[in-house]
């Protein structure tokens, strides 16, 4: 499918949603300044769009509608509630624009399955967000696996280890739950969730368990997975919000036959072990990639909206695509599947699954 290119000026963006992220996303679009600008901003909320706009310049708008119908931009990026993405990615479709999509991109299948769909339709762009992937500990454990130093890889485990107080849910209704949020796994960990595939491989099946033990809210707070792949690895992923007294622990661990590789930290963002039987060019990088952070988020959306803009120009392929977006909404939808059947999932999803 071809998709004009932009030449010859700046990308233009627009941005929907000034919570939490929206910052992560006007200091990437600035990073790019010499290449991209910020042209629109919107939000229901009053307050966060005063602030949105008197931080960044752009033009401010109450409602999505009257962006699309006056906006200059090329892509529009949804931050807003993910029970949102899927209507608002489809209207910004019909506009004739490009959109880009907070993680997850959506809170089930068959929303997800549109917004594709509707990109399609109207020949433009999807991107969904996966910025974890650009951080440099995990470029490094990706080639690692990908040039085939693990061997056979014979166990994973993933750790969440973080916290949100009731106040944090309480400070938005939508926070925690179903239709707009979903819980630990489907907010907080999306992008532990995404390493599973983009790590290791296609899944073949899904055993998982959640509760919700200590929030007031629909979905779950703790989560646990157990994983096995196509490729004969078994791990899991252990998930929850109830960590005392502060966030601890985002990691992933990979035991493989000629090698261990364990990349934590509070959020993935520190090389803890890193061992081989052979040695590689790139295993010098290994004792700088480690890097302190006060987010969560990373460090990543300025190498993504890099990706975004090369992409744009026609100079690069989209790091993560609808495809991509969708094979980690086919994990988060199959875990759900199975802590309320009480059953294995086996993927891929059925095109019907919710």
């Amino acid at each position: 499918m071809a998709f004009p290119l932009i030449k010859g000026r700046k990308v233009r963006f627009a941005l929907v949603g000034c919570g939490r992220i929206s910052k992560n996303h006007f200091e990437a679009i600035a990073h790019h300044a010499a290449d991209a600008e910020l042209v629109d901003v919107c939000d229901i909320d009053p307050k966060a769009l005063e602030g949105a706009v008197s931080l960044t310049g752009a033009k401010g708008h109450s409602s999505i509608a009257d962006l699309l119908d006056s906006t200059s931009a090329d892509c529009v990026v949804v931050a807003t509630p993910s029970g949102l993405h899927s209507e608002e990615v489809c209207l910004i479709a019909e506009s004739g624009r490009h959109a880009i999509s907070e993680k997850p991109m959506a809170t089930n299948w068959t929303d997800g399955l549109k917004m594709v769909n509707a990109c399609d339709r109207a020949n433009v762009r999807l991107f969904v967000v996966k910025q974890n992937r650009h951080n440099k500990t995990l470029s490094l454990l990706k080639l690692a696996i990908d040039d085939g130093r693990f061997g056979r890889i014979y166990m994973v485990s993933v750790n969440v280890f973080w916290t949100r107080p009731q106040e944090y849910y309480d400070a938005a209704k939508w926070r925690g739950t179903w239709a707009l949020d979903g819980g630990a796994l489907m907010n907080q960990a999306s992008h532990y969730v995404d390493l599973l595939d983009w790590l290791v491989g296609p899944v073949e099946g899904i055993q998982a368990m959640t509760a919700t033990l200590a929030r007031s809210i629909e979905a779950e707070d703790t989560g646990v997975l157990n994983v096995r792949w196509k490729n004969g690895a078994l791990g899991s992923m252990s998930v929850t919000m109830l960590t005392y007294p502060k966030n601890r622990e985002g990691s992933v661990t990979i035991l493989g036959e000629n090698g261990t590789v364990k990349i934590g930290g509070v959020a993935v963002n520190e090389v803890e072990h890193w061992e081989f039987v052979d040695k590689a060019d790139y295993d010098a990088e290994v004792s700088s990639a480690s890097y302190s952070t006060k987010s969560v988020y990373g460090s990543g959306h300025q190498i993504y909206y890099g990706n975004v803009i090369q992409t744009l120009r026609g100079l690069a392929n989209p790091s993560t695509d609808g495809a991509d977006g969708l094979r980690s909404l086919e994990l988060l939808v199959a875990a759900y599947q199975s802590a309320r059947d009480g059953t294995t999932v086996t993927l891929p999803l059925s095109r019907s699954s919710n």
